[in-house]
């Protein structure tokens, strides 16, 4: 072999090397920018969570005086108004979603009992602390309801990233997995319950 071909053979190699480094070097800003991106995904999911917890601590904190505004009127009522003091603090227990989601939806439901019981009391209804505390109660619902479509929206991006290809073969070894959806079998939570009545005529 002369010491042209061996320059040409020499070239040759120098450019496949440089091709495979170069593939090499592609593939490894593509890995990066899909683990920044789940990265990304995951703490989404995780502010969407927190923003529901936000939510549930102000519903938690409006309880007692709601309930108190009730008892004054509902004194026969006294056994579902304790129940929803003695449940409020459920829903801001550090917990699974699966778990807060259940104690969001019983509040809900008790909230909502709550609010057909002021039904049966016009003085009630027209009281104006107790308006005044339904108009919070109203705006944290439509609040949370909110928070809740927020966290399953960025729970469906990253769900949806880590089964693609080629994310999934980044996920899985670098311990990213699945996050739940805030789900419950009450139908209500699906939906801000409706707390607003009609204000007595001035």
């Amino acid at each position: 072999m002369n010491y042209a071909d061996r320059n040409k053979r020499g070239a040759g190699m120098g450019i496949f090397g440089w091709v495979i480094l170069g593939a090499v070097a592609l593939l490894l800003v593509l890995a990066i920018a899909i683990y920044n991106r789940l990265v990304r995904l995951r703490a989404l999911a995780k502010e969407g969570f927190s923003g529901i917890t936000v939510q549930l601590r102000r519903r938690a904190d409006l309880v007692p005086n709601l309930v108190e505004a009730v008892k004054g009127y509902a004194t026969h009522e006294r056994e579902t108004l304790d129940q929803v003091t003695a449940r409020r603090a459920e829903t801001t227990r550090t917990g699974s979603v699966e778990e807060t989601a259940r104690a969001d939806a019983q509040m809900t439901s008790l909230l909502g009992r709550v609010m057909v019981i002021a039904e049966a009391y016009p003085e009630l209804k027209a009281n104006t602390n107790f308006l005044q505390l339904q108009d919070q109660l109203a705006n944290i619902e439509t609040e949370l309801q909110s928070a809740r479509r927020y966290y399953n929206a960025t729970v469906r991006d990253l769900n949806s990233s880590i089964q693609s290809f080629p994310p999934v073969l980044i996920a899985r070894p670098l311990g990213f997995t699945e996050e739940p959806f805030y789900n419950d079998e009450d139908p209500a939570i699906q939906s801000a319950p409706k707390v607003s009545f009609d204000r007595p005529a001035a």
